[in-house]
């Protein structure tokens, strides 16, 4: 099998001329959401029950 071969490739992972554009805008605004979350996740308040368990730990 030569380096580069195409052959070994899934179906439908190549991006076809024109849609570069499209396809960046969707990663783009996937991006954005993702960490939309993630910020809102890290700024959450932990409930008291949790920091209760947590305390038992030590």
């Amino acid at each position: 099998m030569r380096s580069g071969d195409d052959s070994s490739k899934k179906p439908g992972t190549a991006r076809t001329v024109g849609t570069g554009t499209k396809a960046q805008g969707k990663d783009r605004d996937m991006g954005a959401a993702l960490r939309t979350v993630y910020q809102r996740t890290v700024e959450e308040a932990i409930p008291p029950e949790m920091l209760d368990l947590l305390g038992k730990l030590d």
